[in-house]
């Protein structure tokens, strides 16, 4: 099958580290404070309603919200509902939304075909049963007729606890006991996981309430340091009992907040065979959205192992899975067993009903529409047009995307260097401004996902990226000189 993908033509990444390196190693550029008090006159005047709701949501959830996608500055929205390319808050306010429920609906929010086909199902037969439904076998086949690599396939309740389920599979596969992954990528939140967060070297840093032991066979590598993942595999080998997986997100750590080259998950996979080791692509973000054939298709490279998340489920609820070698696959547990070592795994609304029949007609009418390709291309046009803006006002800001992954980098807090001896004085800096930026998008009709990251989706027509750039210009004309 001839795929088509939506990266049109692969980034310079040598320059957009060299540009995110300049941003921050200069001071920096926030908006103006005038500016800055009518984008929060805009959150006082228009949003009463979500700030009401928030507010008292703050009496009995944690924050005021249940997912971190929701907390923006100077509080978090009140979505009423949901449709294409837009977003509307419980005020009436409407916003362009390049958030996306944070990249998995590309085929934009609560696309109709996909609805009727699920309220159909849960007429029929209910979201969960517990029993076997024939929609899992669809999904299943659907997908490894996409990504060949996935021979096999178990559906999950989330991304996390896919990738737990792949390291415990390698770990068991293997005989090994070392998982590498990218310093400052993001597999979830499990105890093995939360290391080396958002900037490279940070180690357990924010493994706040983990027990030391639970960290003790997760390492960490600089991106696009081949050498220094090679050096790590081969003292695994020799003093440590060797590597059982590498884990990468294929485009890069933070869906490519730091970039990696071209070529670097080939030679991934290259040290990978030349240790014994398995390879791991978190395809949570990339899976469909890059390609129906993922970022594995795009790259031409197997994985042994793929983590999906919710864009199994096209954005419905309850969805996450791993796939993979089926040698590896038949490891995993489904039932009481006791003739070879097994790997627990389970979930009691893993693979409910529900969310096979949204994951495999949202990827039907992905293929039917090539909606990836024309997120792609909508991807592109607001890239180009932030670049624009950017020259227009001669801002250090870095913009660039690959397809339907974009990024606004304005303040460079996931871009520090862990070396500076001024981080921790800078971060807290950095990360408020933005915040602001993120909300001076929000009060211009544009919702991102923290200031500076943005999804496309199929909805995404010429005419909305461009009422989106109006609004960028109009903020980014605010910037302090």
């Amino acid at each position: 099958m001839t795929q088509q993908y939506a990266i049109s033509h692969w980034p310079d990444t040598q320059e957009i580290m060299d540009q995110l390196n300049r941003l921050v190693g200069q001071p920096m550029r926030p908006l103006s404070r005038d500016r800055m008090e009518r984008v929060l006159a805009y959150f006082t005047e228009r949003c009463r309603k979500s700030k009401a709701l928030t507010d008292e949501a703050k009496k009995y959830i944690p924050g005021g919200v249940q997912h971190n996608l929701a907390f923006n500055h100077p509080f978090p929205l009140a979505v009423d509902r949901a449709g294409g390319a837009y977003l509307w808050d419980v005020d009436g306010n409407r916003y362009i939304d390049f958030l996306q429920a944070g990249g998995p609906t590309l085929l934009g929010s609560n696309y109709g075909p996909v609805q009727e086909k699920v309220m159909a199902l849960i007429r029929e037969c209910g979201a969960a049963t517990g029993l076997f439904h024939e929609y899992e076998l669809k999904l299943a086949k659907l997908i490894n007729r996409h990504m060949p690599a996935v021979e096999m396939f178990r559906m999950l309740g989330s991304g996390t606890e896919a990738v737990m389920a792949a390291i415990r599979a390698a770990r068991n596969f293997t005989g090994k006991q070392k998982i590498i992954k990218m310093g400052g990528g993001y597999h979830g939140w499990s105890d093995q996981m939360v290391f080396g967060m958002r900037i490279p070297g940070t180690g357990a840093f924010e493994a706040h309430g983990i027990p030391a032991g639970c960290l003790e066979g997760t390492q960490e590598v600089f991106p696009n340091d081949i050498e220094g993942l090679r050096t790590i595999m081969a003292q695994n080998e020799k003093n440590l009992g060797g590597t059982a997986a590498v884990i990468v997100e294929p485009l890069g750590p933070e869906s490519a907040t730091r970039p990696v080259t071209a070529d670097f998950n080939q030679h991934v996979r290259e040290l990978c065979d030349e240790f014994g080791v398995l390879l791991i692509f978190d395809e949570v973000v990339t899976g469909f959205r890059v390609g129906l054939g993922g970022a594995q298709g795009y790259f031409s490279i197997r994985p042994d192992l793929t983590v999906f998340g919710k864009c199994v489920a096209g954005g419905y609820p309850a969805a996450g899975g791993l796939g993979g070698r089926r040698d590896i696959m038949n490891t995993l547990a489904a039932g009481i067993g006791s003739d070879k070592p097994r790997v627990m795994v389970g979930g009691t609304l893993a693979a409910n009903p529900l969310s096979c029949a949204a994951g495999y007609h949202a990827i039907i009418e992905i293929e039917k529409h090539q909606a990836h390709v024309v997120a792609g291309r909508a991807g592109d046009r607001l890239c180009k047009g932030l670049q624009q803006i950017i020259a227009k006002y001669d801002l250090p800001f870095v913009a660039f995307n690959h397809g339907s992954i974009c990024h606004l980098e304005t303040s460079g807090v996931m871009l520090m260097d862990i070396n500076n001896p001024k981080i921790f004085e800078e971060i807290g800096p950095r990360k408020h401004m933005m915040e602001e930026m993120g909300a001076a998008f929000m009060a211009e009709g544009v919702v991102t996902l923290a200031g500076s990251r943005l999804y496309t989706s199929m909805a995404d027509t010429d005419a909305v990226i461009d009422d989106a750039l109006e609004g960028f210009d109009r903020v980014l004309s605010g910037v302090e000189g």
